[in-house]
């Protein structure tokens, strides 16, 4: 199992298999909400253990089509949480233990501010692949 949770530990949750894959962001949404850092996980393999009741959900304006989570207790950045999906992202930066996977993709590398260089040899795409 690797577990995960929010800053102040309201929100709790297990993984019964490591992430399908893990990846950085760089569009401004994710770097502004703090969570550039995504690893893609199974729906059946996410337990919410605790804190249900500090999940808040912020929905974007379109064109965006990605949700947001975060503990409203602490403001943790939680990826997608509670997705309806068979897969979501979660934000890594939540994991308490190792995921079991590295960075594989870059994605909006085009958005990438000019202080952060890329120093891995992981894929990289201009904006998200199709």
């Amino acid at each position: 199992m690797i577990k995960g949770s929010c800053c102040c530990g309201s929100v709790k949750f297990e993984l019964a298999s490591p992430p399908a894959m893990m990846g950085m962001c760089h569009c401004s949404r994710c770097r502004k909400a703090g969570a550039s850092a995504l690893a893609f996980v199974d729906k059946n393999s996410f337990t919410l253990l605790a804190g249900r009741e500090f999940i808040q959900r912020y929905e974007p304006e379109p064109p965006f089509t990605y949700a947001r989570t975060f503990c409203k207790k602490c403001g943790t950045s939680l990826g997608e949480i509670g997705s309806e999906n068979d897969s979501f992202p979660i934000s890594v930066n939540c994991l308490d233990d190792d995921p079991e996977a590295r960075i594989q993709f870059h994605v909006h590398v085009g958005s990438k501010p000019a202080w952060y260089e890329i120093c891995d040899s992981a894929k990289q795409f201009q904006e998200s692949p199709t």
